[in-house]
């Protein structure tokens, strides 16, 4: 089955950011939108093995990978906020 680890990754680093910010709204409409913008803004990592999702798991451990995607969702949280779709 192909993966798009991305996804997993911005799942587990989105509480990170969402500790870091009041006033955000975290039902499910404004979390799954704010993954959607950062996942749309970030290279998707697909991986169609074990052996592929541990190699992703290992670039997400260096330093300017996190601060890649935390960026990205930090800004994905900002847009929703300012439009919540709610």
């Amino acid at each position: 089955m192909i993966k798009n680890c991305m996804e997993d990754i911005v799942e587990d680093l989105l509480p990170v950011v969402l500790v870091n910010y009041e006033g955000v709204c975290t039902c499910s409409r404004c979390i799954d939108d704010i993954k959607a913008i950062a996942l749309n803004n970030l290279q998707p990592l697909y991986a169609a093995s074990e052996n592929g999702r541990l190699y992703n798991k290992m670039n997400e451990m260096k330093t300017q990978f996190r601060i890649d995607v935390i960026n990205e969702l930090t800004k994905a949280m900002e847009k929703v906020c300012e439009n919540p779709f709610h």
